[in-house]
């Protein structure tokens, strides 16, 4: 600030003795010179070097933090709904996985992720293991529904082809869906399925008579199971109920949850349960 003043003083001084000594000359000043006498008018520290702005401190009132705290309990209660309705969405399909992969109470094991086309190959010279075909259906299931063949026998590693016939004889259209399980328990996680109809919605028209196909073998891995070494017979049952929706908008079968769960065999491992129980209390 101090020697921008002094300097324009020395141009100030130089310019009024020019034109006293030469009054037909006037000063030239350069346009540098000129910006300089120019700052040099106004004060540094407001032009060049602006003081820094104050915080100024933010005052949050009670209002407000009750207000972002309720936000904050919405987002996080709205998260767990979401989360939860989600879940209701996935129960019924992962059940049924979890089922299908482990062969649990009874329900085969469905489809060929897990089986290589090289497993499919019969063990000549084992035993072969009778598989017997039932079929059942809800009274409120205007339906007939049979298996075609009572039996047949097939070797470890065999594909066999069956079929059930199920004919609508109500004058309007019917959805059905069919549950499945097979006994004994032991045999079900060999026993796969690569195609049937089970848990699918099957809608026959009035008076429509359709073939069912049931693409199905034992995994050879049984002949190593010892529980499984002197099995001959097996069952293999389905159950067809009148199809309606949930609050969800699934296909489900239109019965209490008690029969439901007898046509898959859960009717058995509880009965199992509840007499291991009983049993140890006792003891």
């Amino acid at each position: 600030m101090t020697s921008t003043h002094s300097l324009r003083r020395v141009f100030v001084t130089y310019s009024n003795t020019l034109v006293s000594t030469r009054p037909h000359c006037q000063p030239r000043i350069s346009s540098w010179t000129y910006g300089v006498l120019s700052l040099s008018r106004r004060p540094l520290s407001t032009h060049m070097f602006p003081p820094p702005k104050s915080p100024r401190a933010r005052v949050v009132s009670a209002r407000d933090l009750y207000a972002q705290r309720n936000r904050n309990l919405f987002m996080y209660t709205s998260a767990v709904v979401i989360l939860a309705v989600g879940a209701s969405y996935a129960a019924v399909p992962l059940y049924r996985m979890f089922c299908a992969a482990t062969g649990f109470a009874g329900t085969p094991v469905v489809g060929t992720g897990r089986f290589e086309a090289e497993r499919l190959v019969p063990i000549e010279g084992a035993k072969r293991i009778k598989v017997h075909f039932n079929a059942d259906r809800s009274e409120q299931l205007p339906w007939t529904f049979t298996p075609q063949q009572k039996y047949v026998t097939v070797l470890p590693g065999e594909t066999s082809l069956a079929f059930y016939k199920a004919k609508n004889n109500a004058d309007h259209d019917v959805i059905g869906i069919a549950t499945y399980n097979v006994t004994p328990d032991r045999i079900a996680p060999y026993f796969a399925k690569v195609e049937c109809f089970c848990f699918e919605e099957q809608k026959l028209l009035a008076g429509e008579e359709v073939d069912m196909p049931l693409l199905f073998f034992i995994d050879k891995d049984v002949l190593d199971d010892p529980a499984c070494r002197n099995l001959d017979d097996i069952v293999l049952s389905y159950t067809f109920f009148k199809a309606r929706r949930n609050a969800q908008g699934q296909l489900e079968p239109d019965a209490p949850d008690d029969v439901v769960q007898a046509s898959q065999g859960w009717s058995d491992v509880k009965f199992k349960l509840t007499t291991e129980t009983s049993e140890t209390t006792r003891d």
